[in-house]
């Protein structure tokens, strides 16, 4: 497919040479005399690169340049310049030029500019297919080496950022990590089996930092090293996501992150709860009965009281101070919240909870169009980012950098992309959720699931004498033989949590200071 360059240039009949030598490479050029064709082009045809002249008559390059990127953001754009004041190609580089220039310019020298700039992504995917292939022996090996907690946090992050770094490249590479993915689950999962029982024995010496011990870990050792401690919880956050906001936050922010371990099932009324409180689920129904709710309770209800566990949590740990607590659901919670940060510095703690990405999760599963616009874990992914590049909380954070304030960030569980289903037996007091279950002597297909026949084992609400819970694997879902293929249809493809999987266990939790 021939490339199509658009040259803009008052004096582009002295540029006629320059235009044959690229005709005669295969190039298709288009030239005009002024920034109004210029625009006129890109809005009409198809275009790959511009060639801009700074000094023209009427539209200026800079003006021109402006309009365009209006049109095609993502257009790349030479500057072509007889100055070289500072203040010019600042203007230039502001406006996301991707090269500039100096008159008078050679075939030769443009040519190169060419290849430099369209080969550059064709070289960058080049090189980063040549680097996975690399580890993938590696991380293979790593992956059938029985790691422990430590290592499956190493594996989650290099495929985490493998999986970033390959999402435009190419599909059949894209498709060897996608394998290499589920391998990773498939192993971990019978890990978590194993292991995750013997780490809620809390005299162990060597686990995983959990759930409940995310403030005594992070917050409270640090509470007098700024004015006011925030700590904000983005529900349902995995870690490519915040990879993606953090990108954001890095002009304001020295971020420093670690990670936890979910408990199960890594769902909100458990999860997040456990956090709140400083306590297992179980602890929690035993020492505070009036403020427990279980998962099959009123929505509404299920995590009203964090603010009370809150409360007890910081009077066990001796600290006599009444944190503020905000849960951010709708656009203007948040903005209330930002028109008013100012006034939260007062505080020494302030707790807040947005629930942006756990809705657009649910959302995208009852959405077809959100399904066609995030159909996969890249794009939801994107879509993520778009909101919080726009969003309330992210204005937050930016008016925070500016005071003496410390922010632990961190989230209470992330999601699986759910694509295989598992027969589950259960009676009809069996409680909804697709990723994990409670009720009466549930039974499951045993390689897609965790059976806790046991719940207290698990620290989790026994409820009868008949209780067990159930915790699916890998990236399955749980879905009864009744109406079996209605509702294997219907949950397919969406994003779930509450079980095991390396996206829902493995959170980060970061700490940022503003620079």
């Amino acid at each position: 497919m021939s490339i199509h360059i658009l040259w803009a240039d008052d004096e582009i009949e002295a540029l006629r040479p320059h235009i044959i030598f690229l005709e005669n490479k295969g190039f298709n050029v288009t030239p005009v005399t002024n920034g109004e064709d210029a625009v006129s082009v890109v809005s009409e045809k198809k275009v790959d690169l511009v060639f801009l002249d700074e000094q023209m008559p009427g539209l200026d390059g800079l003006t021109t340049l402006g309009l365009i990127k209006q049109k095609n953001p993502l257009l790349p754009v030479v500057m072509i310049t007889k100055s070289e004041e500072e203040a010019i190609m600042e203007d230039a580089i502001g406006a996301k030029i991707s090269d500039y220039l100096i008159k008078p310019v050679n075939p030769n020298q443009i040519l190169l500019t060419i290849k430099r700039i369209l080969d550059r992504k064709r070289l960058t995917n080049e090189k980063a297919a040549q680097s996975y292939l690399q580890s993938f022996r590696t991380i293979s090996a790593q992956i059938d080496s029985r790691p422990g907690w430590k290592e499956w946090i190493s594996i989650y992050t290099q495929l985490t950022a493998w999986e970033i770094e390959l999402e435009n490249g190419d599909e059949g590479l894209q498709q060897v990590l996608q394998d290499q993915i589920a391998q990773a689950n498939t192993e971990f999962g019978k890990f978590i089996e194993e292991e995750y029982p013997y780490w809620l024995d809390q005299k162990l010496p060597n686990r995983p930092v959990l759930s409940p011990d995310i403030f005594k870990e992070y917050v409270l050792p640090d509470l007098d090293k700024a004015d006011s401690t925030f700590f904000i919880l983005i529900d349902c956050m995995r870690y490519d996501q915040w990879l993606q906001f953090e990108n954001l936050l890095t002009d304001f922010y020295n971020i420093d992150t670690e990670f936890y371990y979910s408990i199960l099932p890594t769902a909100t009324p458990y999860s997040r709860n456990a956090i709140f409180a400083g306590l297992y689920p179980s602890q929690i129904e035993r020492r505070y009965p009036d403020l427990w709710r279980n998962a099959d309770s009123d929505e509404t209800s299920i995590n009203k009281f964090e603010p009370e566990l809150l409360g007890e949590l910081l009077q066990r740990n001796g600290h006599d101070i009444k944190p503020r607590y905000e849960k951010v659901i709708q656009q203007d919670d948040g903005k209330r919240i930002a028109d008013r940060i100012a006034n939260y510095t007062q505080s020494p703690l302030n707790a807040f909870v947005f629930n942006f990405v756990d809705t657009l999760v649910h959302s995208r599963s009852d959405s077809d169009v959100l399904k066609e616009i995030a159909p996969d874990v890249a794009a939801f992914r994107s879509l993520a980012k778009t909101w919080f590049a726009h969003s309330n909380l992210l204005q937050i954070f930016k008016d925070l950098s500016k005071k003496n304030v410390r922010i632990v960030v961190t989230t209470d569980h992330g999601s699986v992309r759910a694509l295989r289903d598992t027969k589950v037996l259960g009676d009809r007091n069996t409680s909804t959720s697709l990723r994990y279950k409670f009720g009466r002597q549930l039974k499951s297909e045993r390689e897609a699931s965790i059976v806790a026949n046991d719940p207290a084992q698990y620290k989790l609400p026994k409820i009868s004498n008949t209780t067990n819970y159930i915790f699916a694997k890998e990236d399955y879902y749980f879905v009864y033989p009744t109406n079996y293929q209605k509702f294997r249809n219907k949950y397919k493809d969406t994003f779930q949590h509450g079980g095991a999987s390396m996206e829902e266990m493995i959170l980060p939790v970061s700490v940022l200071t503003p620079k």
